[in-house]
């Protein structure tokens, strides 16, 4: 059987060949008639449409938006936060029949997806600034929005108001009367466990996590508090193996600050390991509002940032960018700081009353 084309299919139809060729690529060039008809013979024949590979040659586009993740995708996916993030970026990309391509860190070897991996641009997910995949992309001149972390000059960033989430969360646990707070988080190496109060150099490159230390911070230092920092590297048994060791310890802490909310569900498990209760004995807050917070017994008091709104946000941006290449008119997209809520719950505050 004679393979079908474009033009056999025009021949077929007596029509030419770009019309035919509209029909998949640019139906608002062609009457509804004939677009139906031109695809019912199309279908006929087992055509599908024009190749993919000829069709990003010829348009010079590629129809898919990469996702760069610093970290394995499997603890992504996993993770419901992210996964919350992708769908809101899917759902804004759906109309513009734009695919969503999740891009690895990876950048040795004789596949760098950041390098290889065709796309018309993409969106960075809170990564080193250094991190060599992000210099990939960035020397392919690729339209980049950066989420949860600084732009490069003239860059568009998509962020939350990480520090204005943290403050309010350490005004929180003073407003409580608490003076021993513990700062648990991530940064400090590979050991869990009492740490120093210096991130390394890669850590303090993380927006996220620098911003959210400075937003305690200045609460802390104001208050006349010299916190305790408490390492976690890894995983959520590394965190809890951490938490125990610093509710173990002599001078407990009687407030916990933490860097996301599933290191709080952590140190609440902790907690409940060496039969002290939250928060009688111990007040917890997170940060993220993710899904766990509520599912927490107590619920879990923890800085609210809304992600679908980020999700969405970050693809809007990142639409304008990829359109304002073809189309000068259209205006460049602005970085956008998000709002975030601090939300009292019961891990601080009468936590049977509040869960009610």
């Amino acid at each position: 059987m004679a393979r079908v084309t474009l033009q056999s299919i025009a021949e077929r139809l007596g029509v030419s060949r770009m019309t035919v060729s509209n029909a998949f690529s640019r139906p608002d060039q062609l009457s509804e008639a004939l677009r139906e008809r031109i695809l019912a013979e199309a279908a006929a024949l087992g055509y599908l449409g024009p190749d993919p590979s000829a069709r990003s040659l010829a348009t010079g586009t590629t129809g898919t938006i990469g996702v760069l993740w610093a970290k394995e995708l499997r603890y992504s996916l996993a993770d419901e936060v992210s996964a919350r993030f992708l769908g809101a970026v899917a759902d804004e990309l759906a109309p513009s029949g734009l695919a969503l391509t999740l891009v690895p860190a990876i950048a040795e070897g004789s596949v760098v997806p950041a390098r290889d991996v065709a796309m018309d641009g993409a969106i960075a997910f809170s990564c080193d600034p250094e991190l060599p995949a992000l210099d990939w992309l960035q020397r392919r001149g690729l339209p980049i929005v950066y989420v949860d972390m600084a732009a490069p000059r003239g860059g568009v960033a998509i962020t939350i108001d990480d520090r204005g989430g943290a403050r309010a969360a350490a005004r929180h646990v003073i407003a409580l009367g608490h003076r021993r707070v513990a700062l648990f988080t991530s940064g400090f190496g590979e050991v869990p466990g009492p740490t120093t109060g210096h991130l390394l150099p890669e850590a303090a490159r993380i927006r996220v996590i620098a911003e959210r230390h400075a937003g305690w911070l200045d609460v802390l230092d104001a208050a006349g508090i010299q916190p305790q920092w408490v390492n976690q590297p890894n995983t959520y048994d590394d965190a809890r193996e951490a938490a125990r060791a610093m509710l173990a310890g002599a001078g407990r802490p009687t407030a916990v600050l933490c860097l996301t909310d599933v290191l709080a569900s952590a140190v609440m498990a902790a907690a409940a390991d060496a039969g002290l209760g939250v928060p009688g004995d111990l007040a917890v807050v997170g940060f993220d509002d993710h899904p766990l917070a509520l599912r927490s017994r107590p619920s879990l008091t923890t800085v609210r940032q809304d992600v679908e709104v980020k999700g969405r946000a970050a693809a809007q941006a990142l639409l304008a960018l990829v359109a304002g290449r073809a189309d000068t008119t259209v205006s460049r997209p602005r970085s956008r700081r998000l709002s975030v809520q601090l939300e009292v719950r019961g891990s601080t505050l009468g936590g049977a009353q509040l869960d009610r």
